[in-house]
């Protein structure tokens, strides 16, 4: 089997690193991939992933197989849609069904019309407007530009004027671009997150391993919202009661209601939830895509053979009874650049790769790298490295993800040192 990575980041070095691992893959390509990339696919840097006429010309050309999709954005625009209109198994959903994460307004009222628990939410496309709700509503809220936002659209708002601040950026300044053009307003939800996965082939679905991500940039979940600073899996949370009421609650009718509604989805569905004190959950948002960072934990942690499963998923096989073998735990620790997630400078050595990657159980993935002049590694985004370890436990996985982060250096690194503290503080 060929198979066709779309992406080039973080995501798609952990994808492409466990489909290497399965004995049906023959070749992966990657478009546009990236030099850490070049060991597992043959890369074609002149394709981007946004440019959808270039990658449907690609799969076609190269005979693929299959094409997973990792970033969101092609997704949206289309570009499942496209393939299988050439006859391209695709794992990734149309881009009817991608508007479960494209628009938060849609996927609340799709939340609304199914039953599926969330918090309450008003939706703007006027900043007067929602500055006025805010004003006379009080207190904390979340404020969420509806559209994409590479995940950093979100700002948790303490009191009214932070929520007036993250207001005027987002549609003022416009920050995040057009997605900022339209809001999301919603309460505050009390809990623990929670990351939760299904692969669908629009019919039935399997379930991955739970993992928990760090979005704040600071220890203690303090600082702005980002992409992720780190994950781990599994993510204690998520015990066998809670787990049961995610698939009845919120997996199952979604995936039925999409169905219902026309729109099948296929592909990987990524629920991000607070699970009250109680152990009910609640959606705080859907992805449409693997996670960054969890899908590192989760590729590093997992047995199964992923190739399989995402083929049989695209195609329409998936067998809702498989089995996927899980290790015992995965920890992932996000270096990123001094200034991330506002501005930051890139072009800086990293040094200390090798042995970091020479210690026991670890793997580090390139979520923001490039070739330097001397033939190394060097910095090219916020987050650049998911420094990933296994172990047989999260407390030992823990301890070699951060004994491998301190092997590497370069300018400006930073990164947080609680990953995984509440599972911690469990046991």
């Amino acid at each position: 089997m060929k198979i066709l990575v779309v992406g080039g980041g973080g995501r798609e070095h952990a994808l492409a690193w466990k489909l290497a691992q399965s004995p049906r893959v023959e070749a992966i390509l990657a478009a546009p991939g990236s030099a850490a990339l070049e060991s597992l696919a043959e890369c074609h840097p002149d394709v981007a992933a946004a440019d959808l006429d270039a990658v449907v010309k690609l799969a076609r050309e190269q005979a693929a197989d299959l094409v997973v999709v990792g970033p969101e954005d092609p997704l949206a625009a289309g570009l499942a849609d496209r393939l299988r209109a050439e006859g391209i198994a695709t794992f990734g959903p149309s881009a009817a069904a991608a508007q479960l994460e494209g628009s938060k307004a849609f996927a609340k009222d799709f939340m609304e019309r199914h039953g599926i628990p969330t918090a309450q939410h008003r939706a703007f496309d006027d900043v007067d407007a929602a500055l006025a709700y805010v004003a006379e509503r009080g207190g904390r809220c979340v404020v969420k530009a509806d559209g994409l936002a590479a995940g950093k659209g979100v700002a948790m708002c303490e009191t009214p004027a932070d929520a007036e601040s993250a207001l005027r950026e987002i549609m003022q300044d416009r920050r995040f671009g057009e997605a900022g053009s339209r809001v999301v307003i919603e309460d505050w939800l009390e809990g623990e997150e929670a990351s939760y996965y299904a692969i669908s082939d629009g019919k039935n679905f399997v379930t991955l391993a739970a993992a928990q991500d760090h979005k704040r940039l600071l220890d203690g979940d303090e600082g702005e919202n980002t992409g992720g600073m780190g994950t781990y899996s599994p993510a204690p949370v998520v015990d066998p009661q809670v787990e049961a009421k995610i698939l009845e609650r919120v997996v199952r009718p979604t995936i039925q209601g999409m169905a219902a509604e026309g729109h099948p989805f296929v592909g990987v569905l990524f629920v991000g939830l607070m699970v009250d004190a109680a152990g009910d959950p609640q959606v705080i948002e859907f992805n449409v895509r693997f996670g960054d960072p969890e899908t590192q934990s989760l590729m590093v942690r997992m047995d199964g053979d992923l190739a399989d499963l995402l083929d049989s998923a695209a195609r329409g096989r998936l067998d809702p009874d498989l089995e996927l073998g899980w290790g015992d735990a995965a920890v992932c620790v996000v270096l990123a650049s001094g200034g991330y997630p506002r501005s930051y400078s890139t072009g800086y050595g990293i040094r200390g790769l090798a042995q970091a990657e020479s210690a026991e159980g670890v793997v580090v993935f390139h979520a923001g790298t490039r070739r330097g002049a001397d033939g190394g590694f060097e910095t090219a985004g916020g987050r650049v490295l998911g420094v990933t370890a296994r172990g047989e436990s999260v407390e030992v996985a823990r301890d070699r993800a951060y004994a491998a982060v301190e092997a590497i250096d370069f300018e400006g690194a930073h990164h947080r040192t609680d990953i995984a503290y509440r599972a911690l503080a469990r046991a």
